[in-house]
């Protein structure tokens, strides 16, 4: 199929899917219809934004490394709010596929839905996504992390842009499919998270918001976006506004009205400290910051540690939660210029992106990465980052600014701002 942004027809999705499993999707449609409301990830994370609450969700455990024991400890003992696996299996990623592997994975992964008490996100560990968005939904798991850009940047950068849109689209269509059942499944992009490379808000907003038009395209109706943790307060806060308020105005752009988004914050990336006191000064700050800045949920690092430890950590997080409520911080002119700025510099990209696929966002996003429009410091690989010519650093107050913009096509009045930020710092 040659690729643009147009909604998969029905026919064509299932003549697709035949090709990746033979499972009946009707029996995964009544096993989905039968998973209560408060195991609904979507519903869950539409009453936590309606109730202006943060919810706790730790870090992933392994499928099956980390199986039913460890997740029903961090339930009971770390008391978190939602729970997030990482299908780390050879059969979900399409290195065994024989149907009694996929069969007794699925089984496995059904008894852990059945077996807690929280709603579950799966994320993909795989370079090849559409069969493990089956999986996840088969399993009765109601959400999934991860997008074309976002996941195979850091797990498949030599896989063409163009054939990872194409891989999410089928995924995205077939939680498009679900929808069209009555069953709310959600999909959460994170942008582009700080692992290896200080990624500015702009980029990473930029594609949650591509990814998540990519989405609504196919069908998806539950949409959460994130940002990872920065480390400066004000730009962290700014660009969870920023980016919540900028995809609203998209999706009515683009007509998708009916399009439900919250939000996630992605806890600092640092490296986890034998130390457990730093582990909980880590876990607290990005929470204070999560709160703040209204997500509706907040991912915390969970460490390598013992699951005693890594209940404690979930237990340290829903102290600000329960300390702060719906407190948010107050809009100050330091904080609205940020937040301002974050979005000219996303219209800035996206128009383009827009402009050199003639209207096609999916085939603008791949001549974007051609051109070095979208430029991502962390993906060495020539899919994702052309020549190298964008790069990032520190202001004097932690922000992270643009230093060289490569053909990132700012206006020179967005270049102006981040030269004066980087100029001030080294005055400082």
């Amino acid at each position: 199929m040659k690729l643009k942004n147009e909604k998969w027809p029905e026919e064509y999705f299932f003549k697709t899917r035949n090709k990746i499993l033979s499972y009946n999707i009707k029996s995964a449609v009544d096993y989905l219809r039968k998973v209560p409301d408060h195991k609904n990830f979507s519903k869950r994370l539409m009453a936590a934004k309606e109730d202006f609450i943060t919810l706790i969700q730790p870090g992933m455990a392994n499928i099956p490394e980390e199986q039913l024991g460890a997740l029903k400890y961090l339930q009971d003992e770390g008391r978190p709010d939602l729970l997030l696996v990482s299908m780390h299996n050879s059969t979900a990623q399409n290195e065994n596929d024989s149907s009694s592997n996929l069969k007794y994975f699925i089984e496995e992964c059904k008894e852990i839905c059945e077996s807690v008490d929280l709603p579950i996100q799966g994320i993909y560990n795989t370079f090849d996504c559409k069969l493990l968005a089956e999986i996840i939904c088969l399993c009765g798991f109601t959400s999934s992390q991860g997008g074309a850009i976002s996941h195979n940047m850091l797990n498949a950068a030599n896989i063409p842009i163009e054939k990872s849109i194409l891989d999410w689209q089928y995924c995205d269509r077939l939680v498009g499919f679900y929808e069209e059942q009555g069953i709310s499944i959600n999909k959460e992009t994170f942008g582009v998270a700080n692992y290896h490379a200080l990624i500015p808000p702009s980029i990473s907003n930029a594609v949650s918001i591509i990814e998540g038009l990519l989405a609504a395209e196919q069908g998806v109706k539950n949409i959460t976006v994130g940002i990872t943790q920065g480390g400066n307060l004000i730009q962290d806060i700014a660009s969870i506004k920023a980016l919540e308020e900028q995809i609203e105005e998209y999706m009515k752009d683009y007509g998708y009205k009916d399009v439900y988004i919250t939000t996630s914050f992605h806890q600092s990336m640092l490296k986890s400290s034998k130390d457990e006191g730093k582990n909980f000064g880590i876990t607290s700050v990005g929470t204070v910051t999560a709160v703040l800045a209204g997500a509706t949920k907040v991912v915390i690092k969970t460490s390598k540690l013992t699951k005693e430890v890594n209940s404690a950590i979930i237990r340290a997080a829903k102290m600000p939660v329960d300390i702060l409520g719906g407190q948010r911080l107050a809009m100050s002119k330091e904080l609205e210029t940020e937040v301002v700025i974050i979005k000219a510099e996303v219209k800035c990209i996206l128009d383009k992106v827009l402009e050199l696929g003639r209207g096609d966002l999916a085939v603008g996003v791949v001549k974007a990465f051609e051109n070095g429009v979208i430029d991502i410091p962390v993906a060495s690989d020539r899919h994702y980052n052309k020549d190298g010519r964008m790069t990032s650093a520190r202001d004097n107050t932690g922000a992270i600014r643009y230093m060289r913009f490569g053909n990132i096509p700012f206006t020179q009045e967005l270049k102006n701002f981040n030269k004066r930020k980087m100029e001030g710092k080294n005055k400082f």
